[in-house]
């Protein structure tokens, strides 16, 4: 019995990165709420790609809670990100879009990336490639697949303190 649910497990999980998952081809996310993601709600400072990380996380209303991203160098602006985590067809999915320090989109204009929610265990919630993880009430870390020019993928963690 345990080997069948451990290969039932690996069916549904391809794990990719220590500390990130994506679901198995043909799985559905389970059913899930918004306040899996409360804890997100703030003001975080962090670094990663050789600067500056901001991220701003409103309340949840509407059963979504809204971002923004802000990467800068030298104290200039390089990108940023808009998104959210939303309920979608009784689960959630975490949306996002880049834009250059100019506006102007990297993806098309209908184009929205979307990551799927996997799961929720302790102080972590899983979407397709992406982690959230509540360490305390002041630090999370977001561990994310980022991609590269090659099409494989590296895994990186953004640590981001309370302001």
């Amino acid at each position: 019995m345990k080997i069948l649910s451990f290969l039932a497990l690996l069916n549904f999980l391809v794990v990719t990165g220590q500390n990130t998952l994506q679901l198995g081809e043909g799985q559905e996310s389970p059913d899930a709420k918004i306040n899996l993601v409360s804890f997100m709600e703030g003001h975080w400072h962090g670094t990663a790609f050789g600067g500056v990380t901001e991220e701003i996380w409103t309340p949840a209303v509407g059963e979504s809670m809204l971002f923004v991203f802000r990467h800068m160098i030298d104290e200039k602006v390089n990108f940023y990100e808009i998104g959210h985590i939303r309920e979608h067809n009784n689960s959630l999915v975490f949306e996002l879009k880049h834009f250059n320090a100019d506006l102007h989109g990297w993806e098309e204009k209908d184009e929205v990336q979307q990551f799927k929610f996997i799961k929720a265990e302790g102080n972590r919630v899983y979407f397709d490639g992406f982690t959230f993880e509540n360490v305390s009430d002041n630090e999370i870390n977001i561990y994310g697949l980022i991609g590269n020019d090659d099409d494989s993928h590296n895994e990186m963690v953004f640590n981001y303190t309370k302001r």
